[in-house]
């Protein structure tokens, strides 16, 4: 029997139906990084089975989706990793579904998808979008779609599966991209939790390069990056608190780290705390640490906590917002005290840190709804920093993109007068997680239709069809993009079998002067399957 390597993080991933296919075929690009083990099972089965287990065996992180993991999360006391599809995901599973229905319904996990109902506006799809909290109202979703003639619905393995079973094709929404990075994220996390376990002299020891935490991985020239920069320059140098704000994907922790490299402290840990990530009932552990024998299960000689592993360093609090009340009271003592409880100790521990603590959501609002800890607020909100989302710094994104096509291995690379002017008429909603999330695409697109020098307006309509359309886009200037050019396109998107009619490619190429060429660019399509579909319409 083969010897496992007792220093890789420990993953267990817990799911059932098609995402546990998709999760083994994943499952060996990450040999060598971590030790993986596959539960095939769901919700109770799978809490008694893993409860059973942890009384002999360890595991640093949990790794599910959907319900599943939701269900997971609030039953056993271990960090979970929820396996998140993207939009390129949605978008690439509503493609394979209209193969075999023009009716499609999406049934997603906990909330809608507030830009998919304006996606599905602009280019004219038949599609029914459906929320679930529990297995019933699942069931009771999936009947009502069939019933209103969806043939093919899209959702999560449970729904994919439960699909198939009344009748109707189901197809699973996540991607192989999806699980990659949700491992990651996972083996991020346990490397996070076992560096700050070992104490402060292994954390020290074990501390990413200084790069890390250069100024320079602030690319941009816009007004607002400079001043960014400016800022991190004078608030680093200071040791007070600060909070730094900004909408999803604007690169928070990417500032924190910056701050933590301009300031005195710059050789000593950095330690980064989810406060969303962790199950609320391991988070006071984590945070404060605990003594021996302070709760069943507890390990001996008792456990340092990450406050205690950043000591002398600095402690990043990312998605502050969702830490509990319970813990912002003690949070509040050692921002204010300097000192640090274990839990089931009497006797505080002192701790010299700086943090940084970081959130997307309004603090003053849940301040006044009685959610956060208006003295914790005050104590946090010293020195701030709000980041501007990447649709008020477009003038960045040419050098943004670049930056994040070399990371990802595309060779060097052109980006053409249209394209330009469609990313910076786009509205970004994931910001830079959205913009790296496009290059690593073209990458992919560069390395299979090699050489591929040039970023244009078609290739982006290939890989990135959510740059045409949808309530995050600044609207295009009168005339680009007729109403059914923007129809075509949806079909050139959802199926390549159903091709246009004759009154709308009529319509379309009256619109762009009759130049078939432009057409053909706008539709995303080879001008010779353009010149096939005009003369089977008698229009060539």
């Amino acid at each position: 029997m083969q010897t496992q390597d007792s220093s890789l993080p420990i993953i267990w991933t817990v799911s059932v139906t098609r995402l546990s296919s998709l999760l083994r075929d994943v499952t060996p690009e990450f040999d060598g990084r971590a030790q993986i083990d596959t539960i095939n099972l769901g919700f109770e089965e799978a809490v008694t089975l893993i409860r059973e287990r942890l009384r002999t065996e360890d595991c640093d992180v949990l790794l599910s989706a959907g319900a599943n993991g939701e269900y997971l999360r609030n039953r056993i006391d271990k960090p979970l990793v929820l396996i998140q599809p993207d939009g390129f995901d949605l978008m690439q599973a509503l493609a394979r579904a209209r193969r075999h229905s023009n009716r499609i319904g999406v049934v997603v996990y906990g909330t809608d998808l507030p830009a998919f109902t304006a996606f599905k506006q602009q280019f004219g799809l038949q599609i029914e979008l459906r929320s679930y909290t529990n297995t019933e109202e699942a069931r009771d979703l999936v009947a009502e779609l069939i019933a209103l003639g969806c043939g093919a619905i899209v959702g999560t393995g449970f729904i994919s599966e439960l699909a198939e079973r009344l009748g109707v094709v189901g197809i699973l929404m996540y991607s192989a991209d999806s699980i990659r990075k949700s491992f990651q994220q996972a083996i991020d996390l346990a490397r996070m939790l076992s560096a700050a376990r070992s104490g402060p002299r292994r954390a020290l020891a074990a501390k990413p390069a200084d790069s890390k935490f250069s100024l320079r991985r602030l690319i941009g020239n816009s007004e607002s990056t400079t001043v960014l920069r400016d800022q991190i320059r004078l608030y680093g140098a200071s040791d007070r608190t600060v909070l730094v704000t900004g909408e999803t994907g604007t690169g928070k922790e990417l500032v924190a780290q910056a701050l933590h490299g301009a300031s005195a402290r710059r050789s000593s840990p950095f330690v980064a705390v989810n406060c969303g990530a962790i199950a609320e009932s391991l988070l006071e552990s984590e945070l404060f640490g605990y003594e021996e024998g302070a709760f069943t299960g507890s390990r001996r000689g008792g456990r340092v906590g990450l406050i205690e592993a950043a000591n002398g360093g600095t402690l990043f609090l990312d998605e502050i917002g969702e830490m509990p009340l319970a813990l912002q009271t003690r949070l509040l003592r050692v921002l204010e005290e300097r000192e640090v409880l274990r839990v089931g100790s009497v006797r505080p521990t002192p701790v010299d840190v700086r943090v940084i603590a970081a959130t997307h959501v309004e603090l003053d609002a849940r301040v006044a709804d009685g959610r956060f800890r208006r003295d914790l607020y005050y104590r946090l909100n010293v020195l701030r920093i709000a980041l501007a989302p990447l649709r008020e710094r477009v003038d960045d994104i040419p050098l943004l993109l670049m930056n994040f096509l070399r990371a990802a291995g595309a060779g060097a690379m052109v980006l053409d007068g249209p394209a330009h002017a469609l990313l910076q008429r786009h509205g970004w909603p994931g910001n830079l997680r959205e913009l790296r999330n496009l290059a690593e695409r073209l990458a992919v697109l560069a390395h299979a239709e090699s050489p591929l020098s040039a970023i244009t307006r078609p290739l982006l309509l290939r890989c990135a069809p959510e740059l045409f359309g949808g309530a995050q886009t600044i609207a295009e200037p009168a005339g680009s993009l007729s109403n059914d050019t923007a129809r075509l396109q949806a079909h050139a998107l959802s199926s390549r079998v159903v091709r246009p009619d004759a009154a709308s490619l009529q319509r379309a190429l009256a619109a762009v002067g009759g130049s078939r060429e432009k057409l053909a660019d706008q539709l995303g399509v080879s001008r010779t399957t353009l010149w096939r579909w005009l003369r089977e319409r008698s229009l060539g």
